[in-house]
């Protein structure tokens, strides 16, 4: 016993299914292997192992969604975390190559109480358990996802390690407690670009209809990349843009080169504060006074920052599918990922209005200037996974543009 609370592995049993197109697994032998999941106050869990063999340390976060769990774990906001699914059952819908966020999962860590070892639907092109084997994403599977949930709402989120190699608890907390905390760390530049790229295309034109009218000439948008989601390109795309996509550390000079007529700021993982690259950079966009600016997430968080705000970190954040956002007279049902917030005192208040709230806790869900051509969402307007109540966003960003055309 190495801490406060140490929870039995929940009892998991596996039935053969036989040969079949996108099976996980043909017997509980198969997979049987022990795993445990240790936070860095002691509190173990054990359960079985999915995904790669192997130990990480991570952020252990959950996601309250009841579906997308592909693009979660392939979305860079979540890089260095270990994310728990409060969704009882992971694997039932598979993965597919339309659905991918990024090239790969990024997660750290997967965390699950059920695996189903049968994919069962029409997009389904590969199970979930090989596709994270193949891509080395460790997980966790049979652990009671409700009790681990209430731990972290009255404790916070808090390092993990997940470890199915027979490590010792004791070898297995000194490793987590050596972990930074993800207060105070750029993640945003491990997961951005490397190089400029234009991004054109529209991968889920024939599954997603929501196409805008198109306009003559596409709108020149180029998009700081702190980790941006492939959805969050094909909304721009559908919504009459042509982009151009630059890394995390890019300067006033690499963007003003691209003759934008706007310029996003993506999501990302880390902590906003430590992308000060991002913050500079968004500075000397906020001095182009014409130039329309849109962020989403942590985009947005470096907007506030380079506004003077400052940011703070969540107890343990909003990552899920239904959170509900608004103005008065107008709510929207919002996808949300992040673990900070920004402090709404810190705002220049002559400068900066706050359009939207969290209606749950009452943070800074949006903002906007009213001199300038400037604003961003906390949220996700893109979805992906998610209600579509905010996909207006992108169209309040093309009509910035259309107007000083």
């Amino acid at each position: 016993m190495i801490g406060p609370v140490e929870r039995p592995a929940v009892s998991h049993s596996s039935v053969a299914v036989g040969p079949q197109p996108h099976s996980a697994a043909n017997s509980a032998a198969e997979t049987a292997v022990p795993a445990v999941l240790l936070l860095a106050d002691g509190t173990l869990l054990r359960g079985l192992a999915f995904g790669a063999r192997g130990t990480v340390v991570g952020e252990v976060v959950f996601n309250t969604g009841m579906t997308g769990y592909q693009e979660v774990m392939t979305d860079p906001s979540y890089a260095g975390q270990l994310v728990a699914f409060t969704y009882p059952e992971l694997g039932n819908t598979g993965v597919n190559a339309q659905d991918l966020e990024a090239s790969g999962p990024q997660v750290r860590g997967v965390i699950a109480r059920e695996l189903s070892p049968l994919a069962s639907n029409w997009r389904a092109e590969e199970a979930l358990e090989p596709w994270l084997r193949r891509h080395g994403v460790v997980g966790i599977r049979g652990v009671d996802t409700r009790a681990l949930v209430r731990h972290l709402r009255e404790g916070g989120a808090i390092n993990g390690i997940i470890s199915s190699e027979g490590l010792a608890p004791t070898e297995l907390l000194r490793q987590v407690r050596l972990a930074p905390s993800m207060a105070g760390l750029n993640l945003a530049a491990g997961v951005s670009t490397k190089e400029p790229y234009h991004w054109s295309s529209l991968c889920a034109a024939g599954f997603d209809t929501r196409l805008q009218p198109q306009p003559a000439t596409p709108y020149r948008v180029v998009a700081i990349d702190f980790g941006i989601k492939r959805a969050i390109l094909e909304r721009l795309v559908a919504h009459g843009c042509e982009v151009t996509v630059l890394a995390a550390d890019a300067n006033i000079d690499a963007v003003l080169a691209q003759r934008p007529e706007g310029v996003f700021l993506s999501n990302g993982p880390g902590d906003p504060a430590a992308v000060t690259s991002g913050i500079a950079l968004a500075r000397d966009l906020l001095l182009q006074r014409q130039l329309p600016l849109f962020g989403i997430c942590l985009g947005h968080q470096i907007l506030g920052l380079a506004l003077g705000g400052r940011t703070y970190k969540l107890g343990y954040g909003h990552r899920g599918l239904n959170h509900p956002c608004g103005s008065p007279g107008n709510v929207e049902i919002t996808s949300q990922n992040h673990g900070f917030a920004l402090d709404a005192d810190s705002l220049p208040a002559d400068r900066v209005t706050i359009t939207h709230h969290n209606l749950n806790d009452r943070t800074v869900a949006a903002l906007a200037l009213a001199d300038q051509p400037v604003f961003g969402v906390q949220y996700h307007p893109e979805a992906s996974p998610g209600p579509h109540d905010s996909d207006h966003h992108f169209q309040r960003f093309t009509a910035l543009m259309a107007q000083r055309r």
